[in-house]
């Protein structure tokens, strides 16, 4: 590592940027060395700024004591007014779904062990289910999740099942092998469904959205009442609008990276 020649004459700002930047789609986690090696920061310093962002909520801490891209990104993400955010491009085509089903229509993101949910869509009529706007839950219980799992590298995979899998119903799917099939089924066909997996009484039906890379950046889901309508009937709308807003981010280049 260059050590402090490459440290200085830069800003903080510039440290700051660089931290943050040092995320993509193939490196959603970091550990402290692999910060500074990315960025040319000395240790120290790489160990003070990240503290200071983690304090923030710019960056948090995983389990294996790695860091991640933050909460706090997307709620900043979320007040552009630019046009190119991932929400201002994707929520066109969710207004769309919305209005041609009156179901509750959600965006969901990887942050972690979780999906992170950014957007949704309800009306007065839609399921209560527990994703609020950026609220948490848990990827191999909800069809976002797992259909961002079925995009995920295999290491991580497997280091989600070796935390162990959460039983939330008699759905969930808590044994590995159960999980690893759904999840080739999800990358054959580009649907995830969950069936009471994580609240008795809603389905989900996602789909993902692709970025300019060909990274799967985030999930559409659509949620209702499991006794209302088979939810393969509308895989083929919600399958549609993720192809739709897949193409909107590849013609305006839009690259997101998400940790």
């Amino acid at each position: 590592m260059a050590g402090n020649s490459t440290e200085r004459g830069r800003t903080v700002t510039s440290k700051v940027v660089s931290l943050l930047d040092a995320f993509m789609p193939s490196a959603r986690e970091l550990s402290l060395n692999e910060l500074a090696s990315r960025t040319g920061l000395p240790l120290s310093t790489t160990y003070r700024l990240a503290g200071q962002l983690v304090e923030w909520g710019g960056l948090e801490r995983g389990a294996d004591g790695g860091y991640r891209l933050g909460e706090r990104i997307w709620q900043i993400g979320a007040l552009a007014t630019g046009g190119s955010s991932l929400q201002a491009v994707v929520l066109p085509f969710m207004q769309d779904l919305y209005e041609a089903t009156h179901e509750k229509v959600q965006l969901a993101v990887l942050s972690g062990h979780q999906a992170l949910y950014i957007e949704k869509i309800a009306g007065p009529g839609t399921t209560t289910v527990r994703s609020q706007r950026m609220a948490r839950l848990p990827l191999h219980a909800t069809g976002v999740g797992k259909v961002l799992l079925a995009h995920s590298a295999p290491e991580f995979v497997e280091e989600l099942i070796a935390a162990g899998l959460q039983r939330y119903t008699a759905n969930t799917i808590v044994s590995s092998g159960s999980l690893r099939r759904t999840l080739a089924e999800i990358r054959r066909t580009g649907i995830g469904i969950a069936r009471e997996e994580l609240s008795l009484g809603s389905v989900s039906v996602a789909a993902p959205v692709f970025d300019t890379t060909g990274s799967a950046v985030a999930a559409i889901s659509l949620v209702l009442r499991s006794s209302r309508i088979n939810p393969g009937r509308l895989a083929p709308a919600v399958r549609a609008v993720s192809l739709s807003a897949s193409r909107e981010l590849r013609n305006r280049s839009i690259r997101l990276t998400r940790g």
